[in-house]
């Protein structure tokens, strides 16, 4: 994370609460993860318009929360949504002529959900924002950093080996919290087990969440070889 988007972050920390457009998604958005995303229900195309008429960039934020049960769109919505998600700053936007975007954001820090409200175009909610951890980080810390990436790399070769393809995953932060962050956010795990690692309470403990769950999942691969491996990096890592 760059020193200006990083004190950009520390902003909103130690709010505690404060009012943010909500985007339900099937999918668990990480801090410095960067998510496309095509924009045609009106409740979120009010949304984005809603986002561009903040005059400074870094301020055009909203809140990506997974989905418990229910759906994204259509009259199947969401029925509930996990309390943990990541504020989400838009970056950038195209329009089409119906009305339609195709925009791109860069998650900043992580926030819990602590009321929501319908009763507009589209859906807020009041927000707590959760502190960044880098300051806190120590020898424990670096060392099970080390041992994930360990544990990270090493599955990135039996996938590679399993597919007969190079799986690229660009430059990974050297800082524990956003090296917890981009293997977390690049890594095939099950929705509920990545939503554990955001909600996951200290970058030691989501550390070693996941070198946990990577070494089942390598486990299992190397038991089942014919299992289809899934591609490592579904997606983009920003460093923010």
């Amino acid at each position: 994370m760059r020193a200006a988007e990083g004190l950009a972050a520390r902003e909103y920390v130690g709010t505690v609460s404060d009012q943010l457009p909500i985007f339900p998604l099937n999918v668990v958005a990480f801090p410095g993860m960067t998510v496309p995303l095509h924009v045609f229900e009106e409740r979120y195309r009010a949304m984005v318009r809603h986002l561009l008429t903040v005059p400074v960039r870094r301020e055009r934020l909203f809140g990506i929360v997974a989905i418990r049960e229910g759906y994204e769109v259509g009259n199947h919505e969401a029925r509930s949504m996990y309390r943990t998600g990541c504020v989400m700053q838009l970056t950038t936007v195209e329009e089409y002529d119906d009305g339609r975007f195709d925009i791109a954001v860069v998650g900043r820090h992580r926030m819990r959900v602590l009321s929501t409200d319908a009763a507009g175009p589209f859906l807020q909610a009041e927000v707590e924002h959760l502190p960044v951890e880098g300051e806190t980080t120590g020898p424990a810390t670096a060392h099970e950093a080390a041992r994930t990436l360990a544990a990270f790399e090493s599955y990135r070769g039996l996938v590679e080996a399993l597919t007969n393809e190079d799986v690229a995953v660009g430059k990974l932060p050297r800082d524990p919290e956003l090296l917890s962050y981009a293997m977390a956010a690049t890594s095939p795990l099950p929705l509920p087990d990545r939503q554990r690692l955001l909600e996951s309470a200290t970058t030691e403990e989501r550390l070693r969440l996941l070198r946990l769950l990577m070494e089942e999942e390598a486990r299992v691969m190397r038991v089942v070889p014919s299992l289809p491996a899934t591609e490592v990096a579904r997606t983009t890592w920003n460093p923010n």
